[in-house]
């Protein structure tokens, strides 16, 4: 059984009620839901909240809501792991224990389920491996980067690439913020996702966009509509 769990707290503090709040015409988390429904790999999809107006969303677009997330799991210094670790109780005290999980966060609008099916497969094939999840290429070579000091001045991170032409310096990734496979085992035993035991699968970066900030939210609607317009045309 392979099951999609979606973290969902009601108090966003930058981007009041982010979660439900309309992205291009329907609630943010819809469209992850949309895209796991879409993958066609889950037998559940389940959301993980504390809030009843999130958990009604959520089931009118197709998930489950099976219980209430506690408010000690819900403020803003709660990691990741300890919810969706909350989620595999819940879930087991009513006998239902997962091969496989995929923690997909609600805003994720650029997620595919193409992707969902990729970051499975890659998890499957690779047994040793603990996680699989999204990245994509910084857009800039980090090595070439600045650190700015309290006096106003600037130095160099790696001053032995100030030099280094930006071809030949090797890729760096980051995380894309969209979805997480691991097994059971693998979310109780670990504090964290990024070991020698995790896999990246990698995103254009066009299909990754932070959303902490109001001009986030308007940057990602329009990159959204572009690509929503390109694939229709």
């Amino acid at each position: 059984m392979n099951l999609a769990i979606i973290p969902a707290r009601g108090a966003s503090k930058r981007i009041p009620r982010k979660n439900i709040r309309n992205f291009s015409g329907r609630p943010m988390i819809a469209w992850s839901i949309e895209a796991a429904r879409e993958a066609g790999c889950f037998e559940r999809i389940i959301v993980s909240t504390d809030d009843r107006e999130i958990a009604e969303v959520a089931e009118s677009y197709g998930a489950e809501v099976p219980f209430i997330r506690p408010a000690d799991l819900s403020d803003d210094h709660t990691p990741t792991i300890p919810v969706i670790r909350h989620a595999i109780d819940q879930l087991e005290a009513e006998g239902c224990r997962p091969d496989y999980i995929c923690c997909l966060y609600a805003t994720a609008p650029f997620v595919t389920a193409e992707l969902l099916r990729q970051g499975l497969a890659d998890l499957r094939a690779n047994p040793d491996t603990e996680f699989v999840f999204s990245a994509t290429e910084f857009n800039f070579p980090i090595w070439r980067s600045l650190k700015l000091k309290p006096s106003g001045t600037a130095t160099m991170n790696w001053p032995e690439h100030e030099m280094t032409r930006s071809q030949d310096l090797p890729p760096a990734y980051h995380d894309a913020g969209q979805f997480y496979w691991g097994t059971p085992e693998a979310y109780q035993k670990n504090e964290g996702i990024f070991s020698a035991k995790c896999r990246l699968c990698l995103v254009p970066s066009y299909r990754v966009q932070d959303i902490d900030t109001e001009d986030d939210w308007r940057r990602a609607e329009l990159a959204f509509q572009a690509l929503k317009t390109k694939e229709t045309s």
